[in-house]
């Protein structure tokens, strides 16, 4: 059986990753960084040792072995700038890096984006900390499909608004279509790029279908 460690698996995109994973026969593995939240680790990717101290708990439930996908997805929408950069971009690329240096095979990291990280237009004061970390985290997701070639694939999907925070507010009609992407719809992408072994830098925009 597979393995995947999805970050902040147990709310929203999150939650419906890890179900359509679990469904598809991986063992998933979920975290969280509230003790409450059901999550298989607890751990503050916001710490500066969060990413490693997730990793080695993964590692330690699948008896030693690094597991064989990671879903990057756990992000802050509001709070100080720190640590919004801390979740959303260095996170990714600790664990990203923690994958490469796996022993033997070749491993898969999907890293969840956002549609808004390419809009040109300027952002508001509330959410510009959010979408500068996730246009870093786009061109990770491009670079580091390179530089990690030979021991994981690393790709993204990049959703429009789907599961819009309270504090976040999304006008109708700004979407594709004026529909908006299915939490499913998010799930399905990360479960193709998870299973397409050919593919290798590629980012997935999710929008209205």
């Amino acid at each position: 059986m597979k393995s995947v460690l999805v970050t902040g698996g147990t709310m929203r995109l999150g939650k419906a990753i890890a179900e359509r994973l679990r469904a598809e026969g991986w063992r998933v593995i979920t975290s969280s960084h509230r003790a409450d939240a059901g999550a298989d680790i607890v751990a503050d990717l916001a710490e500066p040792m969060g990413s490693a101290k997730l990793y080695a708990a993964a590692m330690k439930l699948l008896g030693g072995t690094p597991p064989d996908a990671l879903v990057n997805n756990a992000a802050l929408f509001t709070g100080d700038d720190a640590s919004i950069a801390a979740v959303n971009l260095e996170s990714p690329k600790k664990l990203t890096t923690l994958m490469a240096g796996r022993e033997a095979g070749v491993g898969a990291v999907v890293n969840i984006l956002d549609a808004g990280a390419s809009d040109s237009r300027s952002s508001s004061d509330s959410s510009r900390a959010y979408l500068a970390s996730k246009r870093e985290l786009v061109a990770f997701t491009r670079s580091s499909a390179a530089t990690f070639a030979a021991t994981v694939r690393v790709n993204g999907v990049a959703p429009g608004p789907v599961l819009a925070p309270t504090e976040v507010h999304v006008k109708a009609g700004e979407t594709l279509l004026d529909r908006r992407p299915t939490a499913e719809d998010v799930a399905a992408a990360v479960s193709y790029l998870l299973g397409a072994e050919s593919v290798t830098g590629v980012v997935i925009p999710v929008d209205a279908g």
